[in-house]
């Protein structure tokens, strides 16, 4: 199963010529994957403060391959791509309609401070149950490029 966030291309989102900035792609996925992991129930707040462990970023693999522009309605698809001991891997696509607009390969790592750490058990039970691996379906995201480089 493959998460979907929508949302609609603000004014703000946009250039001059009404076009979606390219760093605002990364704002929508950052979103798509906020309500990704709440989806598969883990609570970033209750980890930070109970375990002392954030995810960051480590790592993005962008495709512009074409534009938003104002007004449009897009639908953010995030799924697990990889996991590893300290490291998840996500495929996170926009697409307008059925046309996709940006592919991306995000890798996330969990930190405890600024040191690398292992994921937690409860998380991994998570990624590895229903909602978490079973989110990669190569139909939806493009085969094979969701975890090259990885």
């Amino acid at each position: 199963m493959t998460h979907r966030f929508v949302l609609r291309v603000y004014y703000e989102d946009t250039d001059l010529a009404g076009i979606v900035y390219y760093a605002n792609y990364l704002r929508f996925i950052e979103r798509a994957r906020t309500e990704w992991v709440r989806a598969i129930g883990i609570d970033q707040t209750a980890l930070r403060s109970g375990q002392g462990i954030v995810f960051a970023v480590r790592r993005i693999e962008a495709d512009f391959l074409a534009p938003a522009r104002f007004d449009d309605l897009l639908e953010v698809r995030t799924a697990l791509a990889a996991a590893t001991g300290a490291r998840i891997v996500l495929a996170q696509d926009i697409w307008r309609g059925g046309e996709r607009l940006f592919a991306s390969a995000v890798t996330l790592v969990a930190l405890a401070g600024s040191r690398p750490v292992r994921l937690p058990d409860d998380l991994r039970r998570r990624l590895a149950g229903p909602g978490g691996s079973d989110l990669h379906r190569d139909e939806d995201l493009g085969a094979g490029r969701a975890g090259e480089g990885g």
